[in-house]
C-alpha cells in the first residue's frame, strides 16, 4: 500500500471509528423513534422529553432530539407526534379482567337508568336471545329501587318462562325472577348463609323477594352455570383488547371466581395465541370467614403455580366488607332508615389480623377491600399489628375502595406505609347513596387529596365490571376527569361530590395510574415511567390532558398503545 493509499485508509478508518463511537454503546439502532413528542416521563428528575427511542422491548433513549439522532438508522420507524402527549402506559390497579370476561357479552344495563328502563332492556334482550336458556346480565344500581330493593315480580312481568339473573353494578348482589328462584330451590325454608350480610331479602310473607345479597348472589351464578370456560376465554381476550384501546398496558387482577385451574388455563391460552397484550399481577381471595385459616397458604400456592411471561398471581386479596348501596359495608353508625343495621365485616378482627400477619411473615403483598369506615379502620389496625409482629416484612399493603374514612384514619395510611387505592369514577355525586348515610359520613367520601396530602401513595383503577359504567369504566382518561372535577364527565354545572377540597390535580391522577400504580404491582423498576432501560410500555394521546378544559378530558382518544415494545393498538 502506497503512502497516499495508507493516508486515505487511515482517514476513512478514523471516520468510521468516530461514527461508531457517536452511535453509543454497541452502536444500537432504535426500532421505533417517537419524535417531536411532548413526553411526560413521570420521572421527577427529568419530567419532560421531546424524543423517546425504543429498542426491542425496552426504552433506549429519553431526552432532546439532538442526542437521539445517532441511534436512529434507516430501519428505525420514525413516528412524528407533532407535539402530541406521550405517557407511560396506564396501569389499572384494581380490575377483574378474567371475572369480567365472563360478562363481556352479557346484558349490560345502564347503571344510572330507571327501573322501567332496566325492565324494558331485560325484555328486549330476552326477545333478541331466545336461544339462551338463562338470561344473564349486570349493571343495576340497587339504591334506585329504594329500601325494598329489586323484586322478582318486576322481571316476571316481562320474562316469566325462563330464569333471569342480573348482577348489580358492584357485583355484590343479584336480581332474580321467580323462575330463577325456583331453579335455585329458594323457599321460605332456605337458610341465609350469613344473616345481615349474605342473605335473601324477604317480602312481608317471608318469601324471597328476588334480591340476593353478597354470597347468595355468587352461589346463584354458580348453580345456574351462567359462566363457562369458553365464555371466560373469549370474554377475557375482548376485555384486554378494550383495555389496550384505552391505553392500559398492565393491571392488578383483584380476584376471580377462585378457580385456579381456570385462571391458569385462560392466561396460558392467551399467551400461546399472542393475545395477552397486558401485564397482570393477580390475587387469590378467601370468599367467606371459614376460609380465613387457609387463605395465606392458598395465596402462596397460587404464587407458586399461576405465573407466565406476563402474569403472576402472588397477592392475597381480602374482601373485608360489602357495599354502601347494599347496606353491607361496615360503619360506625346505623344506616339511615335501618335501625340496628350498621353493616357487617366478612371476617372478625382476629381473623383479619391473622391473615395479614401470616402474609407479612411470607413477604406476601396484601390487598384489602374496605368500603365502610369501620372496615377501613379495622384494616389499618390489622396492618399495624402485622408490622409490629413482623417488623422486617417486605410485604406491600393496599386498602382498596376506601369510600368512607374517618378523620383519625386519614394520616394512618402514610404512617403505616399503606397504599390507598380507589376508583375515581365513583367520586361523582352519589345521588342515590346519599340517602343511606349521615351528612357527616357523606362529607367523608373519597378522601383522596387528604390522604395524599398526609403523605400516602394513591393508586387508581376501574374495578371493572363493578365500575357501574360498563366498559367505559375501563378508560383511565374518564376516571382522571372525574377524579379532578368530582362531577359527571363533561358537566361543569353538575353537583360536586363533597368535599370539593378533595379534588386532585391531573398530574396526581396520572401518577396514580402510572408510577405509583407500578409500585403497587411491585413493577416500579420495570414500568410506570419513561426512563432509559425500562420496558417500552407507552401510549400516545390525541391531546394534552394537562393543559385543556378539564371537562373535555374524557373525550381524549388513545392513538397508540405499546406494550413491551410491541404496538398493540394504533389509530394514528
Amino acid at each position: 500500500m502506497n503512502v497516499m493509499a495508507s493516508l486515505r485508509y487511515g482517514i476513512i478508518s478514523a471516520c468510521l471509528l468516530s461514527l461508531l463511537a457517536a452511535c453509543g454503546p454497541g452502536t444500537e439502532q432504535a426500532d421505533v423513534a417517537f419524535v417531536n413528542a411532548k413526553a411526560w416521563t413521570s420521572n421527577d428528575q427529568a419530567p419532560w422529553a421531546e424524543t423517546v427511542l425504543v429498542k426491542d422491548n425496552s426504552i433506549l433513549y429519553v431526552g432532546a432530539a439532538a442526542g437521539a439522532e445517532p441511534y436512529i438508522g434507516p430501519a428505525t420507524r420514525r413516528i412524528d407526534l407533532a407535539g402530541k402527549l406521550l405517557l407511560p402506559g396506564f396501569i389499572d390497579t384494581h380490575v377483574h379482567p378474567i371475572a369480567g370476561g365472563a360478562y363481556a357479552n352479557a346484558l349490560a344495563l345502564d347503571t344510572f337508568g330507571t327501573v322501567d328502563e332496566w325492565v324494558q332492556a331485560i325484555a328486549d334482550y330476552a326477545l333478541e336471545n331466545t336461544d339462551q336458556a338463562i338470561i344473564f346480565g349486570y349493571g343495576f344500581l340497587a339504591t334506585t329501587f329504594g329500601p325494598t330493593g329489586p323484586t322478582r315480580q318486576l322481571i316476571d312481568a316481562v320474562v316469566p318462562d325462563k330464569p333471569v339473573l342480573i348482577m348489580d353494578e358492584g357485583f355484590h348482589a343479584a336480581w332474580a325472577n321467580s323462575a330463577a328462584l325456583q331453579q335455585l330451590h329458594i323457599s321460605q325454608d332456605t337458610i341465609d348463609p350469613v344473616p345481615g350480610y349474605s342473605y335473601y331479602k324477604r317480602d312481608e310473607n317471608g318469601d324471597a323477594s328476588g334480591y340476593l345479597l353478597e354470597g347468595t348472589a355468587n352461589m346463584a351464578m354458580d348453580q345456574l352455570n351462567v359462566i363457562t370456560e369458553d365464555v371466560v376465554m373469549q370474554g377475557t381476550a375482548k376485555i384486554i383488547d378494550i383495555m389496550n384501546r384505552y391505553g392500559v398496558t398492565a393491571a392488578f387482577d383483584a380476584g376471580t371466581s377462585g378457580d385456579r385451574e381456570l385462571v391458569q388455563k385462560v392466561l396460558t391460552g392467551l399467551e400461546r395465541d399472542n393475545e395477552l397484550s397486558m401485564r397482570i399481577v393477580g390475587s387469590s381471595r378467601p370468599e367467606a370467614a371459614e376460609q380465613a385459616k387457609t387463605a395465606v397458604a392458598t395465596a402462596a400456592e397460587w404464587g407458586r403455580t399461576v405465573h407466565g411471561k406476563y402474569y403472576h398471581y402472588n397477592t392475597l386479596k381480602i374482601p373485608a366488607d360489602g357495599t354502601v348501596e347494599g347496606r353491607t359495608a361496615a360503619m360506625f353508625e346505623d344506616y339511615q332508615g335501618e335501625p340496628g343495621n350498621s353493616g357487617e365485616t366478612v371476617f372478625s378482627e382476629q381473623q383479619l389480623t391473622e391473615m395479614v400477619t401470616g402474609a407479612a411473615a411470607l413477604d406476601m403483598d396484601v390487598h384489602i377491600h374496605a368500603i365502610g369506615e369501620r372496615t377501613v379502620h379495622e384494616a389499618l389496625d390489622a396492618i399495624e399489628a402485622a408490622r409490629q409482629a413482623v417488623p422486617g416484612t417486605g410485604s406491600r399493603f393496599t386498602i382498596c375502595h376506601i369510600e368512607v374514612v374517618t378523620d383519625q384514619d386519614v394520616p394512618r395510611f402514610a404512617e403505616l406505609d399503606v397504599i390507598a387505592q380507589s376508583t375515581p369514577l365513583w367520586a361523582s355525586y352519589d345521588t342515590y347513596g346519599e340517602q343511606f348515610v349521615s351528612e357527616d359520613q357523606f362529607n367523608r367520601y373519597w378522601r383522596f387529596k387528604s390522604i395524599k396530602d398526609a403523605g400516602a401513595r394513591l393508586t387508581f383503577g376501574s374495578d371493572f365490571p363493578a365500575s357501574g359504567a360498563g366498559t367505559l369504566g375501563l378508560s383511565p382518561v374518564v376516571q382522571i376527569e372525574i377524579g379532578h372535577t368530582r362531577q359527571e364527565p363533561g358537566q361543569p354545572d353538575a353537583k360536586i361530590q363533597p368535599r370539593k377540597s378533595e379534588r386532585l390535580s391531573v398530574e396526581a391522577l396520572v401518577r396514580g395510574f402510572t408510577l405509583d400504580a407500578a409500585y403497587q404491582l411491585r413493577l416500579e423498576d420495570e414500568i410506570g415511567s419513561i426512563e432509559t432501560g425500562k420496558k417500552a410500555d407507552l401510549i400516545v394521546l390525541d391531546r394534552n390532558i394537562f393543559d385543556i378544559d378539564p371537562y373535555s378530558i374524557h373525550e381524549t382518544r388513545v392513538l397508540l398503545t405499546m406494550m413491551d415494545g410491541k404496538v398493540v393498538h394504533e389509530a394514528l
